[in-house]
């Protein structure tokens, strides 16, 4: 194993991760345009989110355990090009059916770019495993924050035509891991080795994590769909409403810098837990009180919550160390399919009761996904990871 983190490639598969939740990111900042088009109620809103939710996790682990076993670089740009492209199609699609296409095909991409960079940070990282982690993150927290902020005022200059500006950068992107792809390559194991481990495969500590990750992303997604429709329900407009979302992802940016080298340092869970503790109440901070402390109660979610996005990753890849690929597609993908059904289940709280209530759950679920954290295991391994020849 490397003994240090290479900046250039870690600089490489940031970028790609920024391209590809970019993509992802614009989706809300268009959701209320979407509504106005199409007259969509709260639940179909959030089914857009779902088909997105869905397309971008269901498959990743099949993605993982395709690169475990054949390796799939060429996942890298290829996913981030179908990502830009599929959102930026879905703007202007002319019926609410072909928007969820384009919303899926766009979902795909970022399903299939996930797995293969969160493995090749793993690599490039060395024994500085959580904070390569944290930088890999910190690419896809400024996309998602990049996101609304490029995609409203995209919108509201050209209407929603606009939107199809919002593949250029990842186009550009894409081109450049293309030609960066032979460098990344030299990461990976040689022919005749394995990223491996002496200690075992722990399924069971995997999958309560994967509760913490669901029980997190229902949380999340609940806030990422209905943070902009909530400021619009109380008079505000659909800018305000996406600065706040722009601000919640920001926020998360910096907590991710901090929370790899803590988690590195302390130990993964210990952060973990740290963070689950202050999100449902920061939620009903920004619901309840509202105003500029409600604003700061989101930019808090998004520290609390963004920050362990690495740290659960590679607490993922240490409890399933001979499958780190399988691992990564199941703690982002599976898991986050599942907070993505939670969401549409919370815009039908929201058609049944109101906006304010689904809000309540979002936090419910952020305090079951602590009670979850409190048992889990360590996941540091006895031994560190290793690059070991193996028979061919």
């Amino acid at each position: 194993m490397r003994a240090e983190l290479d900046k250039r490639a870690m600089a490489a598969l940031s970028s790609g991760h920024l391209a590809t939740d970019f993509a992802n990111g614009a989706l809300p900042a268009l959701l209320p345009f979407f509504v106005d088009k199409f007259t969509l109620s709260y639940t179909l809103a959030a089914a857009v989110v779902l088909a997105s939710a869905v397309s971008s996790s269901i498959v990743q682990p099949l993605f993982g355990l395709w690169s475990d076993r054949r390796g799939a670089i060429w996942l890298l740009p290829g996913g981030v090009a179908l990502a830009g492209i599929g959102i930026a199609l879905a703007s202007v699609a002319p019926a609410y059916w072909l928007v969820l296409v384009c919303v899926i095909v766009s979902g795909l991409g970022v399903a299939a770019f996930h797995p293969e960079g969160s493995k090749f940070a793993a690599f490039a990282g060395g024994r500085r495993r959580a904070s390569a982690m944290s930088l890999f993150s910190i690419g896809g927290n400024l996309g998602f924050a990049l996101g609304p902020t490029v995609a409203t005022p995209l919108v509201l200059a050209f209407g929603l035509t606009g939107g199809l500006l919002l593949s250029v950068p990842c186009l550009a992107v894409a081109l450049a891991l293309l030609l960066l792809a032979p460098f990344l390559g030299s990461f990976a194991p040689e022919r005749g080795q394995q990223f491996t481990s002496d200690e075992p495969d722990r399924v069971g500590a995997l999958v309560l994590l994967l509760g913490v990750i669901a029980c997190r992303s229902v949380a999340w997604f609940g806030l990422i769909t209905f943070v902009p429709l909530w400021e619009v329900s109380l008079g505000h407009s659909k800018a305000h409403g996406s600065h706040l979302l722009s601000l919640m992802l920001l926020a998360g940016g910096a907590g991710t810098l901090a929370a790899g080298p803590l988690a590195d340092r302390f130990g993964r869970r210990p952060v973990l837990l740290v963070c689950s503790a202050a999100t449902a109440p920061l939620i009903l901070v920004f619901v309840i009180v509202g105003g500029v402390p409600g604003a700061i109660a989101l930019a808090g979610v998004g520290v609390s919550v963004i920050a362990t996005f690495g740290v659960t990753m590679v607490m993922s890849q240490e409890y399933l160390p001979r499958h780190i690929g399988m691992a990564s597609g199941l703690s982002i993908g599976l898991s986050i399919g599942l907070g993505g059904v939670g969401a549409v289940a919370l815009g039908a709280v929201a058609d049944s009761i109101d906006l304010r209530t689904a809000l309540y759950v979002a936090a419910g679920a952020a305090a079951l996904a602590l009670v979850l954290a409190g048992l889990l295991p360590s996941s540091r391994p006895s031994r560190r990871l290793a690059v070991e020849p193996v028979a061919p």
